[in-house]
Formats: structure tokens, sequence, C-alpha cells
């Protein structure tokens, strides 16, 4: 009798989880929840069908969708318990005008970032502590996004019983600030400081400012997934001081180039590969510019731990002495994200 009660308080638990939508084409959805909710569509979520976005002028009756926060166009915000009928949002059993109406469920605008570690130890014939500190902050609002990133990269390497030396000895931070003028358009300013021990650079300063085009700002593809993509042009002041007298102490002018993608697979949403370049050539020597690119992909590990794998590149047209003009740093780490 006691297990029969059990299953009975299940069953009715799960009824009253599950949302039935009735669509004017006269298709009824069962067995799934609502998801999210917005101004003009409700996502749907269920075991045969996914994730679907359904438009609500497509909708002929949802009974109850429960609580939900509506933000009117004075930025004002209340509860309300939430139906539709015949296509329009009812609020409290009332019509809801959504043209009093900014947003169902906004955002809550709060800071995002991530800290990742990579550690690796050789002992044997080799000797080698290589070590990666990096992570990023970032928060959006509803016209202005900030961005802060920051690294420090070591490597030191030897013989057993030998003697050892660094091999890598870098770090840097840099921000930068959009303002939104539009859904996609955007003007940034920016801010970057760096320094090189190996490639004998003590600092490298660079402020910034430009344009950029917000093309895709997750956008979820059906077919593939979630995509966001931008691309950026600007001007930048940089000053170089380098350790055997190769600096440029008075600054230099160079435009700037960058786009930034990141994507989420639609098989594997706990997956986000992603890519950035940027390219930043002189602007009274075409020849001579730095250039920066990565790509890379984090994965979902435990609670809000990732696995990331990336490739960096990094490229000086004119070198120190005798430093290379290409720097490659494969890097597999644990990040913690928040």
């Amino acid at each position: 009798m006691k297990h029969t009660l059990m299953m009975a308080a299940a069953l009715s638990c799960a009824t009253v989880l599950a949302d039935t939508v009735h669509l004017k084409s006269g298709t009824v959805l069962t067995g799934g929840t609502l998801t999210a909710v917005s101004s003009s569509e409700v996502t749907y979520k269920s075991d045969d069908l996914g994730e679907i976005k359904i438009k609500v002028e497509n909708i002929a009756k949802i009974e109850d969708m429960g609580e939900h926060v509506v933000e009117f166009n004075d930025k004002s915000r209340e509860t309300k318990k939430l139906a539709v009928a015949d296509g329009a949002y009812l609020a409290d059993g009332d019509t809801l005008k959504m043209g009093d109406v900014k947003a169902i469920d906004p955002g809550v605008e709060t800071w995002h970032g991530s800290l990742s570690v990579a550690f690796t130890a050789m002992r044997g014939n080799s000797w080698e502590n290589s070590a990666s500190v990096f992570g990023d902050l970032n928060r959006r609002w509803e016209n202005d996004r900030v961005k802060l990133l920051g690294g420090y990269y070591y490597t030191k390497t030897g013989q057993a019983g030998g003697e050892k030396e660094k091999s890598t000895d870098r770090w840097e931070i840099e921000g930068q600030e959009d303002h939104f003028w539009s859904a996609m358009f955007y003007n940034y300013v920016s801010a970057k400081y760096e320094s090189d021990r190996i490639a004998q650079l003590n600092s490298r300063i660079r402020v910034g400012l430009g344009a950029g085009l917000q093309w895709l700002d997750g956008y979820v593809h059906e077919a593939t997934g979630k995509w966001s993509f931008s691309q950026e042009a600007g001007v930048n002041w940089i000053k170089e001081d380098y350790k055997h007298g190769d600096s440029k102490e008075a600054g230099f002018a160079a435009l700037r180039y960058a786009h930034h993608l990141t994507y989420n697979p639609k098989w594997n949403d706990g997956v986000e590969c992603f890519h950035n370049m940027e390219i930043l050539p002189e602007v009274d020597e075409w020849e001579k510019f730095l250039a920066k690119a990565d790509v890379g992909f984090t994965t979902k590990l435990i609670y809000d731990f990732d696995l990331i794998a990336k490739i960096e590149w990094e490229y000086n047209s004119q070198p120190a002495g005798d430093r290379r003009k290409n720097d490659y740093r494969y890097i597999v780490g644990i990040g913690y994200v928040w």
C-alpha cells in the first residue's frame, strides 16, 4: 500500500510539472515542460521533440505557465502569473498589453568568468616544470559589455642533475569596454599590458578604440547548434620596451582587425569551441605587424569545472635580437567557471 501511494504521488508530481501547449494549427504538445519564456516566444522541451521555440502568436492556449517577472518600458518589474489565450499573454487573468512590456524574464545582470590552470612536470633524463594560469571576467548590460582577460605562462627546463633555465616567462592583462548602439553595432575602447622576458620584451603597452559588428549573439541554428561571431576594426597606439635597446619609447600607431567566434554543437551543448584572431599592422610600415590567434574547446567535467584545450599563436615581424618571429603554446588544463 505504501509503495502504491508513493507511485501515485510521483505520477501526480509528473502531471503537475508537465506542460500542455495547444497550437492554433490543432497540434497539442504534451509530456514536456516550458524551459524559457520571452516577450515573443516560449521554449518547450520534451524527450520526443527536444527543445523547440514557439511564437506566442501561434499558440491557442497554455492554461498555466506559473509566475514570471515582467519588465515594463519604465524599467519597473512585477511578478505575475502568466497564461496564453488565442496568441496573447494573460497576466493574472487579464490580457497583458505587450506595448507596455519591455521583456519577460529579463536576464539578471551579473559577472561571469573562468579561471584555468595547467601544469606539467617531467623527471628523468629530461627535467621540466611548466605552468599556465589564465582567466577572464565579463559582464553584459543592456547597452554595454565589459571584458577582462589575463594570463601568466612559465616553463623551466633542463637535464636531470644539470642546470635549469627558463624557456617561458610571459604575462599579460587586457580589458575592453563595448557600447552597443543597436543589436549589432558597437564601438569599443581597449587597453593591454604584456611582458615576455624570453622574447626580451620588458613591456608592451597598447590602447585603442574602434567599432565592431556582433553578427551572431547566441544564435541557435536548428541543425548545427548555437553560434556567436563578431568582427572589430580600429586603431591602436603601441609603446614597446625591449631589453637590448630595440625600444620604441615614443610609440607608434597601428591599425587593428579582430574577430571572435564561439560555437556550441547541438549534439553536445556542454562543449564550446572557440577561435579568436587579431592583427595589428603599423600605419607607416605595413610589412611590420603583430598578430595573435587561438583555437580550442572547453567541455564540462563535473559541477562548475571544465576541461580546456587550446593552441595559441603569436607573431612579431620584428622580434628583438635573435628571437624568433613565431611563438606557439599548446595548453590543456582545468578551469572553474561561474
